[in-house]
């Protein structure tokens, strides 16, 4: 006669205990919190991300080493030899008001971009991509279906960003022409400090024309490499990122900072260097309307708008002493382009106003 025995499970809570208890309070803070950091992680500037923040402050220290404490700027502007910390992160700018406004503006427009980003990028891009191909379907024929390498890969990576350069260099140059435009863009230039946030210090009107240059311009790039090779291409990547969009995020990292990093002279008549950008940020007469492309000199040579600064040469930011007062805080440059608006309606004009006169 078979026999059975029966088997009892014992409940590891018995064994090791009474389970942990969480109050709903503590539960409530816990979930809070993971939405928090998610929140935060997800709309942390790129500048802001540890890559980033490393290679810029790896170059920043070498340069201190390299030139024995000089190389970094002041709040005026004005280079000055400082210890370590003060080089790396000066008191004078990061406590600056201007530097607290770079974050309220860039709060603001991270809050209003699910407004207008996901339907400029589904649309902008896309349809400008379908255009470029319906084109050269039509005035071309069928694709000829190049077959895909890494070189050409490479290719259409830096058509993207000199086809990206090309539409920021002539936003960037309207901006600054256009009076209504200029109404805007001022509120980027009446920085007076720069910070890796001054970055993103812009007016919540201006997001929506530099997310539509920027899908309009992939989408020249997209199409015509579509119709090249059947679809089957995608750009050139290292460490899992764009090749060039690796190069354009180092150099971006520190274009807002305050540390000078000059280019040798033949390397900057290709590409701007950082220093190059702060040039652009100077309210001096001479500095107006300089160096407006985001990557390479190309466009600003062809256009005759480059000007490669002197070792140390005075740049102080802001958009001058004339004007700078009513541009200082938070809610100034939130309300200001209006302000200029009705005045330009009611007769006047939004220059760029309230520079200095020339520097030598």
């Amino acid at each position: 006669m078979a026999v059975t025995t029966a088997t009892t499970k014992i409940d590891p809570i018995l064994t090791t205990g009474a389970e942990d208890l969480t109050g709903p309070l503590t539960e409530t803070v816990q979930i809070a919190s993971h939405l928090i950091w998610d929140a935060v992680a997800a709309n942390l500037p790129r500048d802001l991300h540890w890559q980033f923040v490393l290679v810029t402050l790896v170059i920043a220290l070498s340069i201190w080493l390299i030139r024995d404490g000089h190389g970094s700027r002041d709040a005026d502007g004005r280079e000055r030899k400082a210890h370590l910390l003060q080089f790396l992160l000066p008191k004078d700018i990061y406590t600056h008001v201007s530097a607290r406004v770079d974050i309220w503006l860039w709060v603001t427009e991270r809050i209003l971009r699910p407004l207008w980003v996901v339907g400029l990028l589904a649309t902008v891009g896309p349809s400008t991509e379908s255009a470029v191909i319906d084109f050269l379907q039509w005035t071309l024929g069928a694709t000829p279906a190049i077959a895909v390498n890494y070189w050409w890969m490479l290719l259409y990576s830096l058509v993207t960003l000199l086809s990206y350069d090309f539409v920021f260099f002539l936003i960037h140059y309207t901006m600054h022409r256009m009076p209504a435009l200029w109404a805007l863009h001022k509120v980027h230039h009446s920085a007076e400090v720069l910070t890796p946030l001054t970055r993103y210090r812009e007016h919540f009107l201006v997001g929506p024309i530099w997310a539509a240059g920027g899908a309009f311009s992939y989408g020249l790039a997209g199409g015509l490499f579509a119709w090249l090779f059947n679809g089957g291409i995608v750009a050139a990547t290292l460490f899992n990122i764009g090749f060039f969009a690796l190069v354009f995020g180092f150099n971006g990292s520190f274009r807002h900072y305050h540390v000078q990093f000059n280019y040798p002279r033949s390397l900057s008549l290709w590409l701007h260097s950082p220093a190059m950008h702060h040039v652009h940020h100077s309210y001096l007469q001479q500095h107006w309307n300089k160096n407006f492309a985001a990557v390479t000199s190309i466009w600003d040579r062809l256009f005759g708008t480059l000007y490669v600064p002197a070792k140390d040469e005075y740049t102080p930011w802001g958009i001058g002493p004339n004007t700078q007062s009513e541009y200082r805080t938070y809610w100034q440059n939130t309300v200001g382009p209006f302000r200029d608006w009705y005045k330009m309606l009611r007769g006047g004009k939004s220059p760029q106003a309230g520079a200095a006169k020339n520097v030598d």
